[in-house]
């Protein structure tokens, strides 16, 4: 009776492993699972481990260690009543700060506290609301599909496809946190941060007055100090000459090391040669028509609208935070009732 000899080749054929990705897929399809995995572990991908360990001390030992102490901190805190602690959520402030847990520690509270003092600015993320909801249609603010030479998530809006007619600064403010917290938790952004590109095109004096100067200031403030994004570049571009003292305010607003990342540019040409136009829309060079990101990012959005709106659940006691920048105003007011009250 004749038997089947395999042969050395076709026994480690038969024995390999079978990836875990159908090799028919695209590139792009591929990367796009892959960062679906990673989001949900909070792990970066191998090759960007000796880059975490060289630019924000990640090693393993101190990950776990760092995770436990933030959950800890979260569960004997005063003022926290409801938080996540799941890891690519701490992870947001931890890779921010580059694992100085206390410095994370402080991050946390702080974002904790903006979401509860400014619940028009930063709750009801809910993709389905129709304000909302017609923003996003319309294209005024972007996360691109493809990531920058750097690696980076790019962020582009496009003011002239917001209209300050229909829509205040809550709606714009909630789109915008909207965004932000759809990408936190993305280990690659992380830790490579974020590119913003700002097309100015189309500003009238509405979007300006949208917002008033303490309004810009307190946004700000929450922005830099109270948002775990690693901001690496910000590029303005077709600034109105009416605009460009808001801007330079605002500006004059930020850190040093903030000041030093942002950009302006007279053209779209002028930008080209910092930002690739292939990664952007094809109404601005690439090759992707800006309604199929659109309907991408409506698609990403409703998937993850659970843990948008869940976000609400958390919760921090603001009357039993310390006296900081961000409460004293709160904590004086508590203190003139009070008074009221002995009087």
């Amino acid at each position: 009776m004749a038997t089947s000899v395999l042969q050395p080749e076709e026994c480690r054929r038969d024995h390999a492993p079978k990836p875990d990705i159908d090799p028919r897929i695209t590139e792009d399809e591929r990367l796009a699972i892959l960062e679906a995995k990673e989001r949900n572990t909070g792990d970066l991908p191998p090759e960007l481990r000796e880059a975490a360990r060289i630019d924000i001390r990640e090693e393993t030992a101190l990950k776990e260690h760092a995770l436990t102490q933030m959950r800890h901190f979260i569960e004997k805190h005063p003022a926290i009543k409801k938080c996540r602690t799941d890891a690519p959520f701490l992870l947001r402030f931890l890779r921010t700060k580059k694992y100085s847990i206390p410095q994370a520690c402080s991050m946390l509270e702080r974002y904790l506290t903006i979401r509860q003092m400014y619940p028009q600015w930063f709750q009801k993320l809910d993709p389905l609301d129709p304000k909302i909801a017609a923003v996003i249609e319309a294209g005024y603010l972007l996360p691109l599909p493809k990531r920058d030479a750097e690696g980076r998530r790019v962020v582009l809006s496009c003011m002239g496809r917001f209209d300050p007619y229909k829509f205040d600064n809550c709606v714009m403010a909630r789109v915008h946190s909207m965004i932000v917290e759809l990408l936190l938790d993305e280990p690659r952004s992380q830790l490579l941060g974020y590119t913003h590109v700002n097309d100015e095109a189309g500003m009238q004096m509405p979007h300006v007055s949208l917002w008033s100067l303490n309004d810009v200031r307190i946004m700000l403030n929450c922005i830099q100090n109270s948002t775990p994004m690693r901001h690496k570049r910000t590029h303005f571009v077709n600034i109105p000459h009416y605009g460009v003292k808001i801007f330079e305010f605002a500006v004059s607003l930020l850190s040093d090391k903030l000041k030093d990342r942002v950009m302006f540019h007279r053209s779209a040409e002028e930008l080209s040669k910092f930002v690739d136009p292939a990664i952007l829309p094809k109404e601005y060079g690439g090759t992707v028509p800006l309604k199929d990101m659109i309907d991408e990012l409506k698609r990403k959005l409703l998937k993850h609208r659970e843990e948008l709106l869940a976000l609400d659940d958390m919760c921090i006691d603001l009357y039993a935070l310390e006296k900081n920048d961000l409460t004293q105003d709160l904590h004086s007011t508590a203190g003139s009732f009070r008074k009221l009250e002995l009087d």
